[in-house]
């Protein structure tokens, strides 16, 4: 659906990359390494209040590859997490990682770690541009890089950080009424979230967060 609730029709998707291209860049936002600078987003979208109460600071760079299949119907990647990690165990998510000092841009970084999780060939990756920086009640401060992903790829999974990938058809990311909100206790707060049902498959949290802003970015 659009931004007025009309349903997204399929030749709306299939100029997808081109739209892209227009809106968005490649320019590293100042809000990724400053936490005074504006330009920031995420967690705390719908739960404003709740932010200061928390008593958390987003501070740790962060870099996220969000990777759209170039297919006939483009799709979205998506990893699901280990049971063995330390944070965010068993749950969906995009290939991603901390910006080690090594890495030239964020982009590189989102580039690097989809190769170390799924073995994603960079060679095969076009990115586009990046997304809105988001903040997390995890401490993060994660910065999406949106891409073009050539669909002649192979995977070869991480088996410490990564138990299984799925695709979801962008037009039904791209529907507002497909993505839900949600409410849970945090530490004794009420927290909003983003989450979304597709088949078997429960995306919610940040991902879900990060598909919204993919939405609103490209489509209003």
């Amino acid at each position: 659906m659009n931004e007025h609730g009309a349903p997204l029709r399929r030749s709306a998707t299939e100029g997808f990359f081109d739209r892209a291209r227009a809106r968005l860049k490649l320019d590293v936002p100042p809000a990724l390494a400053d936490p005074l600078a504006d330009g920031a987003r995420g967690d705390l979208d719908l739960n404003p209040s709740m932010w200061e109460r928390a008593g958390v600071a987003a501070t740790k760079p962060a870099a996220v590859l969000v990777p759209v299949i170039d297919r006939d119907e483009p799709t979205v990647l998506f990893t699901i997490r280990t049971d063995k990690l330390a944070s965010h165990a068993g749950q969906v998510a995009f290939p991603g990682g901390k910006i080690d000092p090594a890495d030239a841009t964020p982009a590189a970084a989102a580039l690097r770690e989809a190769k170390e999780e799924i073995g994603l060939n960079p060679a095969l990756i076009e990115p586009i541009g990046y997304l809105d920086l988001y903040l997390t009640f995890s401490g993060f401060r994660i910065l999406p890089t949106l891409a073009r992903v050539d669909p002649e790829f192979a995977l070869v999974l991480n088996p410490w950080e990564v138990s299984a990938t799925f695709e979801v058809p962008l037009t039904f990311l791209m529907a507002p009424a497909n993505v839900q909100r949600r409410s849970r206790d945090w530490k004794g707060i009420t927290r909003e979230y983003y989450a979304i049902a597709f088949a078997d498959r429960y995306i919610w949290g940040i991902t879900a967060g990060i598909v919204r802003n993919l939405y609103d970015r490209i489509y209003t």
